[in-house]
């Protein structure tokens, strides 16, 4: 299946490129027919940990070629010279987004932006953008200072966005307000939190200035995840731009 092949959205594309889908999963083939079977609503997929670690870069080769743009959530941080290897090497698989923790440090974000670069450069590739995550949406206390100083952090280094929860919008827009703001941890009102402690329905974060909505479990472990997809689209549709 390729990109032509995913039909639009059935209520629209301004939906649909505000969603990525965590294919959090250790099968390629599994995530690749998920992914499929809920491209009409999303047009990212996210590769986080567990599908890099069974797949590694053929995961964001495939999910690519099936016409997504590709969320590469490792969270980098290490070294500066390490991270800088290492985006180098992700620069070239073709992922739009690279995750890097602002934990690490200015000098390491730069060298992660820089690599990302670097290595799209060697294949011909657009650089794809670096995302500084914040405050992880597991972590119940997220101090307003730290969030502005890491929202601070990423812009200086040159990342593109910053991944925070919902609820640290407000602080991170004023701390860096020219950047695309990720959001996951989000769920429908009612439905189980499980392991997030910061979290906020759809509308909530976009209406609150989301930019990107990474969405899991409450599509993907639902008993019908189309429908569960297709409301999701549905609810934020009128709060998107």
């Amino acid at each position: 299946m390729t990109g032509a092949d995913l039909g639009a959205a059935p209520v629209g594309d301004r939906a649909r490129s505000h969603l990525a889908l965590a294919l959090d999963l250790d099968d390629l083939g599994d995530a690749r027919s998920l992914a499929r079977r809920l491209a009409p609503w999303f047009a990212v997929a996210k590769v986080g940990l567990e599908l890099f670690a069974a797949a590694g870069t053929e995961a964001v080769r495939a999910l690519a070629e099936d016409g997504f743009e590709v969320f590469l959530d490792l969270k980098l941080h290490d070294i500066p010279e390490t991270v800088g290897r290492a985006a180098r090497v992700l620069g070239r698989c073709g992922a739009r987004y690279v995750t890097f923790h602002t934990s690490g440090g200015e000098a390491m974000l730069a060298a992660g932006v820089a690599g990302l670069a670097a290595g799209a450069a060697e294949v011909g590739r657009a650089a794809p953008a670096a995302l500084g995550v914040t405050v992880l949406t597991s972590t119940r206390d997220a101090p307003a200072q730290l969030l502005a100083e890491r929202a601070a952090l990423a812009r200086a280094s040159g990342c593109a966005g910053i991944v925070c929860a919902a609820a640290d919008l407000p602080v991170v827009r004023a701390a860096a307000p020219a950047l695309l703001r990720v959001v996951p941890g989000t769920r429908p009102r009612g439905a189980p939190v499980h392991d997030q402690a910061r979290v906020a329905t759809p509308e909530e974060a976009v209406a609150a200035g989301a930019d990107l909505l990474v969405v899991g479990r409450s599509v993907t472990r639902a008993d019908d995840p189309e429908r569960a997809a297709a409301c999701l689209a549905a609810t934020i549709r009128d709060h998107v731009t």
